[in-house]
């Protein structure tokens, strides 16, 4: 919420690098992606993922071809791996390092991993109060331009309360999403999908991936830090 010279230069100061680093992150993770998409591995992506879910007992997990490019994803409400089609039909490290990820969160699952529990719950809130958040943004800019502060700080204390909501479930995910690479390592390892000389190269593109949750959420920590201060100088105002 611009609305003077101020405010625009704590926006660019607060958001614009995170714009950076998320553009970087990206860079990064599709760089290693393409990388060790040429690095061969001796068995697909889904033959990768069915070795380690079949391994810890989990027959009954079906991996299903998804659409689109890095659309990867285990779904814990239907309890199956979804795996975009370079990574289901690739014999690649990155294939093979991309479904064994996902796999992980199939093992968080069945073991009851807590904070995967906990950022479960944490998606509907996070989605409602993201959407909640733009939307009241809209709404407090028309009523500023107004001159209706006092209803402007309540918009921006919504927009901050929506925000924080986001900021919480980015912040469970991190270790969701770290731990799920951590047991894909550990999996490829012990079931043979790759040797101790391989591995470095998945872990390049894990380690990839994973800064893009780190950016992600560095940009919903600065955003929400954002709307708090827009809120403080609101509130002065209207008082």
């Amino acid at each position: 919420m611009i609305y003077n010279a101020s405010s625009m230069m704590m926006y660019l100061i607060l958001i614009g690098p995170t714009i950076l680093l998320g553009m970087l992150a990206q860079w990064w993770v599709q760089s290693a992606y393409q990388k060790m998409s040429q690095v061969p591995a001796r068995i697909s992506g889904h033959d990768a993922a069915r070795r380690i879910l079949d391994a810890n007992g989990l027959y009954d997990v079906p991996i299903e071809p998804s659409h689109g490019v890095m659309s990867d994803h285990y779904d814990p409400s239907s309890k199956v791996v979804r795996l975009s089609h370079d990574v289901y039909y690739g014999h690649s490290m990155s294939a093979v390092g991309i479904a064994a990820h996902e796999v992980g969160h199939a093992l968080q699952d069945a073991r009851g991993y807590a904070p995967l529990v906990v950022r479960n719950l944490a998606v509907p809130v996070a989605n409602f109060g993201g959407s909640l958040a733009s939307a009241i943004i809209s709404l407090g800019v028309f009523l500023m331009i107004f001159g209706m502060f006092k209803l402007a700080s309540w918009a921006l204390l919504l927009a901050v309360i929506g925000f924080a909501a986001v900021v919480v479930f980015q912040l469970v995910n991190l270790p969701v999403e770290f731990n799920a690479s951590s047991r894909a390592k550990d999996q490829l390892l012990s079931q043979g999908i790759v040797s101790s000389s391989e591995l470095p190269y998945v872990s390049s593109v894990l380690t990839a991936a994973a800064m893009t949750y780190v950016a992600g959420t560095f940009s919903s920590v600065m955003n929400l830090i954002y709307y708090v201060l827009q809120y403080a100088m609101v509130s002065d105002r209207d008082g």
